[in-house]
This record gives C-alpha cells, sequence and structure tokens, in this order.
C-alpha cells in the first residue's frame, strides 16, 4: 500500500454502510468504529431518521466514510440530451427548488426532463425502451451510466430513473437525494461526494464525511466470498457465517457480541434479513478499500467523475 495512502485512511474514525430502500423499515446500515489498531464493527441498525444520519455518525474529529447502497450520479445521455452542463452535486443542490423532480411518473405522458422517474407501478406493455424514448434518449441501453452496465464479472445492474422490480435502484436514489443528500449540501454540513469531489484519500479529512456508492454483491467478490444461493434466503445467509468472521479477521474489524450472533444466525429471519446482511457487506467493502486491498478506482473519463459516479472498489469496466 503506498505511503500516502496510510498516512490518509489512518485519518478515518468511523467506517459505516448504509443499504438504502424507500422503506423506513428496509433501511438498515452497519458502522465500524476505529479504536487503536483495529475496527470495532457493530451489529446492524436501523438507519433512523436520513436527515440527522450524516450528523450522528460524527462522533469524533476524524473522518467519516460511507458506503450507500445507491445511485450516485445520472446517466450521461440524459445530461447530454437535456443541456445540463452543472456536475452532479451541483445538480441535486438545485433540486431543491423541484420537488417534482420526486414525483414518480404513472404514464409515459409524464416522463420529462423534470420528472424521470418511472414506473409508479407495473402495467402489460411497460418497456425500458418507451422509457428511453419519453426521455429523449436513443434506447434502453442510454438508461444506464457506465457502472451499472455488465461487466466481465457480473450481469448490468438497474438504470437509476428506473422504479419498478426487486432489483430496481430509482426508489432508493429518489428517498436518499430527496432526504438525506441534498439536505446535508445545502446546510453546508462537511460532506463530499465521491468522485465527483476529489480522490478518495485527498477528501478524507479530519471533520469531514464522504459518501460513495457501494455495491454489496460487488463486495462479495471483493472479499472473495462465494455467491451461495439467494440472499433473501437465511439459510443462505448462514452459510457464509464462516467467510465473513474470516473477512473480518483479515480486515481487523473486531465484531461485538451482537454481530457475532447476527452473523451465526443469518441476520434474522423477517424480511429485512438480507439487508442487514447486505450493510454488512458494504461496510466490510469500505474498510477492505481503507486497508488498500482494493483501490479507489475511478475510470479516466470526464463524464463518470463529474455526472455519472462510480461504485468504490470496482475496477471492471464494462465489457
Amino acid at each position: 500500500m503506498p505511503a500516502d495512502t496510510i498516512v490518509t485512511s489512518a485519518s478515518v474514525t468511523v467506517a459505516a454502510h448504509a443499504d438504502w430502500s424507500v422503506d423506513g423499515r428496509k433501511r438498515w446500515m452497519a458502522v465500524a468504529r476505529r479504536m487503536g489498531a483495529v475496527w470495532r464493527l457493530a451489529a446492524p441498525v436501523s438507519v433512523g431518521d436520513p436527515a440527522t444520519l450524516l450528523h450522528r455518525l460524527r462522533e469524533t474529529d476524524g473522518a467519516v466514510l460511507l458506503g450507500a447502497d445507491f445511485p450516485i450520479g445520472l446517466p450521461r445521455d440524459y445530461a447530454a440530451a437535456h443541456g445540463i452542463d452543472a456536475a452532479f452535486p451541483a445538480f441535486l443542490r438545485g433540486l431543491a427548488d423541484r420537488p417534482g423532480f420526486f414525483q414518480v411518473c404513472a404514464t409515459l405522458a409524464e416522463i420529462g426532463p423534470g420528472r424521470p422517474f418511472y414506473p409508479m407501478r407495473g402495467r402489460a406493455g411497460m418497456t425500458r425502451a418507451a422509457h428511453a424514448a419519453a426521455l429523449s434518449l436513443s434506447g434502453a441501453a442510454a438508461l444506464h451510466r457506465a457502472v451499472d452496465r455488465a461487466t466481465a464479472e457480473r450481469p448490468a445492474g438497474a438504470p437509476p430513473f428506473w422504479t419498478l422490480g426487486a432489483n430496481q435502484s430509482g426508489k432508493a436514489a429518489l428517498a436518499a437525494w430527496r432526504d438525506m443528500l441534498i439536505p446535508a449540501l445545502l446546510v453546508g454540513e462537511p460532506v463530499r461526494l465521491w468522485p465527483f469531489d476529489g480522490d478518495l484519500f485527498g477528501l478524507l479529512l479530519s471533520g469531514m464525511t464522504v459518501i460513495a456508492e457501494t455495491y454489496p454483491a460487488e463486495a462479495l467478490r471483493h472479499l472473495g466470498l462465494p455467491h451461495i444461493g439467494s440472499k433473501r434466503r437465511r439459510a443462505d445467509r448462514v452459510a457464509l457465517a464462516a467467510g465473513l468472521h474470516a473477512a473480518m479477521a483479515r480486515l481487523g474489524a473486531v465484531p461485538d457480541p451482537a454481530m457475532v450472533a447476527a452473523v451465526e444466525d443469518g441476520f434474522g429471519a423477517d424480511a429485512a434479513g438480507e439487508d442487514r446482511f447486505d450493510c454488512t457487506l458494504g461496510v466490510l467493502c469500505v474498510l477492505n478499500v481503507l486497508a488498500g486491498n482494493r483501490p479507489a478506482f475511478v475510470p479516466d473519463d470526464p463524464w463518470v467523475r463529474r455526472w455519472e459516479g462510480w461504485v468504490l472498489g470496482q475496477t471492471a469496466l464494462p465489457a
């Protein structure tokens, strides 16, 4: 690990990951706090009020690195088609005066640059191609950012504006932007968005909170854990207990008794078990980057750095 990485990562005293949803009952986070040479890793807890989350994480004068499982950035074709010149953080600030942006469209006729999220509910004949056309984009592929596209390591993710289906990310994005990111940016909180505001370790200054997009499915690969069955099945989450404990040990993350119990129990039998599992994978992904085991890589692409964003720890480019 380069010497400058050792110095800058040492300023981080809180590493966290929030698994986001439009439903508050499905928003969970795992938090690791630096204690000398180790990280004390607490069991997942509810995110609580999004408006106070960043304040609650800033317990010390050190830096906070928060991974978040929602899109941070938008597809370049949307910006190009509608003449948007601002970088993504400035665009977000401007949405404070445009509440209609966050209203999900029920029909194609309602879609436009000022209301891009669709659909409100499933209906026969809905297609992403029609959604793209309503946004004046060239086709369904233009709804994706570069980081959403398939790589040699994984299939494509969901496009940020799409709000239908189990794997959609649009509802989490609009809820997180509206309820957490925009209020923090408007009141001048010491918050920076990676990669738009600069290189990761250059942003991690004392007193600063840096928010980076993370993807738990990427974290599985980064941590060397196998894809076993489905994360929605408790038995399959239990099967990964030994691997999770091994990953924690490698990263110097000491789980508290409640976290140990959660891992052994497969994070519970209720519907939020998969969310508690995901946020645990996410915080280990954050610690993995801080340890220098994965780079804070960003493609050398102005669109990615100013507008689309990237996933922390991902090095694979679109196929």
